[in-house]
């Protein structure tokens, strides 16, 4: 269930200068969340906070602050509120989105310079990146096995893609209509982060990087994501993601030769039968289980390309 607080005070006031929506993820944030909103607002003619089941005060804070405030009576995970928050930037037709994390880590004095590139009509889609130009030395508290895991995520990242980033990890983004639109999300959890920039290639979006640096040791709490559940919720998202995208490619191939091992069992369990007149257990057991596993693994494969042929097709006729 979500619920809807609004307190505008006139910020959803169309004026000259483009509409820019700051969009802010946050659970149990209310040490950090004040100073994010206010310094979020420089920068935004609205904030929206989604609230993703705090049982603290941090949804109070922001609309006692001016936010627009978007509630989840329950934790639903970082990809649902990004969902929630995207629903909210349509809903004020904005011309660039920007979202930034509640805990602080971002500077939102860098807003201008991540949003440039779309209001220059150089980009769709804008994200921040704490590995390229000047920000490799920017970006204090960052623990050594985070960055390798963010390093390692964005390499796996990139070889699902044409397209080659630095960092696929980063919250801070900037989006302008045309991604607004087209972007359409389905994780919930953190793998929403390389959900954005995969569908974005799928969509043919301009996407350009912007250096950028984060302060950890600004950061009220720790960050309540475990590393490795994070990695493996992240990397568990871009498997599926991969794997939905070319299905013969990564479950038509293995099911071909999981066929083919099995086909070979298959022959070796007759062949010593002709001889021997006995079955061997063990060789049968695994001619049925690879013919199992590739019948299956093949169907799969068919079955979502057929279905992500019927998508494409539907997303060309629109």
């Amino acid at each position: 269930m979500v619920e809807v607080a609004h307190s505008l005070a006139g910020t959803a006031r169309r004026i000259a200068k483009p509409l820019v929506v700051v969009g802010i993820p946050a659970c149990n944030e209310e040490r950090s969340i004040a100073r994010v909103v206010l310094e979020a607002q420089k920068y935004a003619e609205v904030v929206v906070v989604c609230d993703d089941g705090s049982t603290d005060l941090t949804g109070k804070i922001a609309e006692k602050l001016g936010a627009v405030v978007v509630r989840h009576t329950e934790n639903l995970g970082y990809g649902a509120a990004i969902q929630s928050l995207f629903e909210e930037a349509r809903r004020f037709d904005a011309d660039v989105f920007v979202t930034v994390d509640g805990d602080g880590q971002h500077d939102a004095d860098l807003i201008p310079q991540l949003i440039k590139p779309i209001l220059e009509g150089k980009a769709d889609l804008a994200t921040g990146s704490r590995f390229s130009g000047a920000a490799k030395v920017g970006n204090a508290g960052l623990a050594w096995y985070r960055r390798v895991g963010i390093q390692t995520i964005t390499k796996l990242a990139n070889s699902a893609s044409r397209r080659k980033v630095t960092d696929a990890q980063n919250g801070f983004r900037a989006y302008g209509k045309a991604a607004l639109e087209r972007l359409r999300l389905n994780e919930d959890g953190m793998g929403v982060s390389v959900e954005l920039l995969v569908k974005a290639e799928e969509e043919g979006l301009r996407l350009a990087e912007v250096p950028i640096r984060c302060n950890y040791l600004g950061v009220e709490k720790p960050s309540s994501h475990h590393p490795v559940r994070h990695g493996v919720s992240v990397v568990s998202s871009l498997v599926k993601l991969v794997v939905e995208r070319r299905p013969l490619t990564f479950l038509g191939v293995p099911g071909v030769i999981s066929l083919a091992v099995g086909v070979f069992f298959g022959v070796w369990m007759l062949q010593t039968y002709a001889a021997t007149r006995q079955i061997v257990t063990n060789i049968a057991l695994a001619s049925i289980a690879f013919v199992m596993i590739g019948f299956f693994a093949l169907s799969a494969a068919i079955t979502l390309y057929a279905i992500s042929r019927l998508a494409e097709k539907n997303r060309h006729e629109k």
